[in-house]
């Protein structure tokens, strides 16, 4: 028997963890666009803009009393300045020593960076699950007592709000900044923007920076939405981004962002309507269909090659 409130709930928390999945995807889709490789280390650096939250809030927690969006707002800032400053070292240490050799090369070293920053965070915190506080309660329900009720937390309110807020600056600054024309340019000629003059190397650098920023606005909200991180945090949630940034076009941000509400919401009816178990299945089932028939992704588009 179908029920609309039970599917307007499914929906709503696959539109959550979607949300999030896109804002991490974001980072892939930005560096591969720019240099044309993945930064399999991004997972991580979202792993710890979590880690950075939770150390910034147990810390702010101590101060009584404490205005709630003043712990958030700090926690959120510190979060974005480390895991920005570990996008950066990763371009620096791992990409640019290696740029312009076979990809093969570029790749073994993300992979390498990625288990280090695993290793480092798992040496520093300990491998245990630690608990994250959920700061934000309540929430609206709708729906009959006889019947399924939907309910939708403030904390899921909150995902979708500041998802909104970051896409809206992002594209913003991707349109009418100075350094956002500069992006552009780049990705679509790194040779030629070289020699009209554009710092290449700072436009790199700075998508990995953004990215990584993005990445850590995620971190804080979905460790408050899970309730809990571990070291290994990042990597099935860096996996399952970079499945939406392909998903949706690598190379494209609306397909980035398409692609993650895409995934949530098929993680989420198939754990509402199947098992959870199924839901790791559907995605890359996903994944496996689109790269078979539109290997360019839903908004990419075919690769064109200068000569």
């Amino acid at each position: 028997m179908f029920d609309e409130f039970y599917f307007l709930q499914q929906l709503i928390n696959g539109l959550t963890v979607g949300s999030a999945y896109a804002l991490i995807a974001i980072g892939y889709t930005m560096v591969y666009g720019i240099i044309g490789m993945i930064n399999f280390a991004h997972g991580e650096i979202y792993m710890i803009g979590a880690y950075t939250s939770l150390i910034v809030i147990t810390g702010l927690a101590a101060l009584n009393p404490v205005w709630l969006p003043l712990v958030l707002l700090v926690a959120l800032i510190c979060a974005m300045i480390v895991s920005s400053s570990m996008g950066w070292a990763v371009e620096r240490v791992a990409y640019r020593p290696v740029r312009g050799q076979h990809r093969l090369i570029p790749l073994i070293s993300a992979i390498g960076m990625s288990i280090f920053l695993q290793n480092y965070v798992h040496l520093a915190q300990g491998s245990r699950n630690i608990g994250f506080p959920s700061l934000i309660d309540g929430g609206f329900t709708f729906g009959t007592s006889e019947g399924f009720q939907t309910t939708i937390s403030n904390m899921q309110l909150t995902i979708f709000a500041t998802t909104l807020v970051c896409m809206t600056l992002l594209s913003l600054f991707i349109s009418r900044s100075k350094t956002g024309r500069a992006c552009r340019a780049v990705s679509q000629d790194r040779k030629m923007s070289s020699l009209l003059g554009i710092d290449t190397n700072r436009i790199i650098a700075a998508t990995f920076v953004i990215g990584a920023a993005l990445a850590a606005v995620a971190g804080l909200l979905l460790g408050m939405y899970y309730g809990s991180i571990d070291p290994l945090f990042g990597f099935i949630a860096g996996l399952k981004a970079f499945t939406a940034a392909v998903l949706g076009g690598i190379g494209s941000i609306p397909g980035a962002m398409l692609g993650g509400l895409i995934l949530g919401v098929a993680e989420s009816f198939t754990a509402g309507y199947l098992s959870s178990e199924y839901k790791d299945v559907v995605s890359f089932s996903l994944l496996i269909l689109i790269l078979l028939f539109r290997p360019t992704g839903l908004l990419g588009k075919p690769e064109v090659e200068k000569i």
